[in-house]
């Protein structure tokens, strides 16, 4: 797998990853080669407790158990996040279980493209370009309501 960028001297950008098929795909169902991770979550620290003692006496591919987890439950307010190479370290590290609780973070915009390269590059392409500005103003627009300042 490589991932490529290119930043061009016209400011266009390009990205891509290549990947080549393994040589070996898994089965569904066929047990993957660890670490993996098990990812608990619950209402309360002692549900997370549960889950983690119940979890204890699976016996099924970890993979699977580990994708479960991760797809197909809720993220809760409190969670935990196990991880091993065999089922028996699983189980170890769930009755070492100790759950954290989930913080509410900020979001964060990025605009990495135009306007990154130089200070105020981005209004001066809207002063000069009418589509530029219409376009860059419609972006402000649905941004504005989420952030503490205006955007532009």
């Amino acid at each position: 797998r490589a991932g490529v960028s290119s930043f061009g001297i016209s400011g266009t950008n390009a990205h891509v990853i290549l990947e080549q098929v393994p040589a070996h795909v898994p089965e569904p169902g066929a047990d993957v080669a660890g670490p993996v991770p098990w990812v608990l979550s619950g209402k309360t620290p002692d549900a997370v407790r549960e889950l983690a003692a119940g979890l204890r006496a699976v016996d099924a591919p970890i993979g699977d158990v580990g994708w479960s987890l991760a797809t197909t439950r809720a993220a809760l307010d409190h969670r935990a996040v196990v991880v091993g190479d065999d089922l028996a370290a699983l189980r170890a590290a769930l009755a070492e279980v100790k759950p954290v609780a989930a913080r509410k973070g900020k979001t964060a915009f990025v605009f990495s493209g135009q306007g990154s390269q130089r200070v105020g590059m981005g209004l001066e392409l809207a002063e000069r370009f009418p589509v530029y500005a219409a376009a860059f103003d419609e972006v402000c627009a649905h941004f504005d309501a989420l952030l503490d300042r205006p955007l532009r």
